[in-house]
């Protein structure tokens, strides 16, 4: 009797010893905050990006196509900092000549979301006939790709909204591609190009995979940096934004910058002020990140 209850009292101080690290685990859904990886180009190795994505306590990313290393590598790093790959960023000439090759990598990491990240100028189109082809080709292969249970999305940057006759250039496209694409708003391009984010989130609504959280600094600062700032530290309203982008439908806050001095800080203070405002518009739907170590 002796030994069962020392068994049972080691049992217990073991259990309340463990409380605090369950105490301490957040309870319910958390912001579907992830992180660009160009953003962390030039911080080092793959691994040391990841770390960095990690120690900011964000749990997914977007690749930048293969990350120059195999799928099974790329698994390995993803797995060893607790990240999920929830998009990658596939240039338009890989999915026209390799598309088998694209989806089968991404499986391989379980990504299931392919992005347009950019169009040389060579495929930029001209002209409203231009952008409605582009936009029937781009149909077709997301109509393919979701055959193979992925989507496709399309990422904007300023010279899609550029105005053709009242509709500009990406909203031409997407007409033209059907319900099959979806589209990762950047919403400081879009900013650029003289729109409001809130009344381009609202013409998308319901076909909004991601957006892409970063900010424009004030006129004339941050010119090393491409006049960008992290999210909340520059000119947009993201108190107007973030309602709008969650009446939108938007799955995944991505955190990106096109030039950072500092992209561990960008990172940081981004995934910090996505997470201290999203928190309280959470739907009780949203994507969880997966736990971290």
């Amino acid at each position: 009797m002796k030994t069962a209850a020392r068994r049972t009292t080691t049992l217990a101080l073991l259990l309340l010893a463990a409380l605090p690290a369950f105490a301490g685990d957040p309870a319910g859904p958390q912001p579907p905050i992830a992180v660009q990886m160009y953003t962390l180009r030039n911080a080092g190795s793959l691994e040391q990006q990841l770390k960095i994505v990690h120690d900011a306590g964000v749990g997914a990313v977007e690749t930048v196509g293969t990350q120059d290393v195999s799928a099974a590598e790329l698994k390995q790093l993803l797995e060893r900092y607790s990240i999920k790959a929830i998009s990658s960023h596939v240039q338009l000439a890989d999915l026209r000549d390799d598309l088998d090759g694209v989806v089968a990598f991404n499986r391989a990491i379980g990504n299931t979301t392919l992005v347009v990240p950019y169009l040389a100028e060579k495929d930029r189109p001209t002209d409203a006939a231009g952008w409605t082809a582009l936009g029937q080709e781009l149909g077709r292969i997301a109509a393919q790709v979701k055959a193979q249970g992925m989507q496709l999305a399309y990422h904007n940057h300023d010279f899609e909204l550029v105005d053709f006759n009242g509709k500009t250039g990406l909203e031409l496209l997407f007409a033209a591609a059907g319900p099959d694409l979806q589209t990762e708003l950047d919403l400081a391009w879009v900013a650029r190009a003289g729109h409001d984010p809130v009344v381009m989130l609202g013409r998308f609504r319901g076909h909004v995979f991601a957006v892409h959280a970063k900010d424009n600094a004030p006129k004339g600062q941050a010119e090393d940096e491409g006049g960008f700032a992290a999210v909340g530290r520059g000119v947009l309203d993201w108190n107007a934004i973030l309602p709008a982008a969650a009446a939108a439908g938007v799955q995944w806050y991505i955190v990106e910058h096109d030039q950072p001095r500092d992209p561990a800080k960008i990172i940081k203070t981004g995934a910090d002020y996505l997470r201290h405002h999203l928190t309280a518009r959470l739907p009780a739907s949203a994507p969880r990140q997966p736990a971290k170590e």
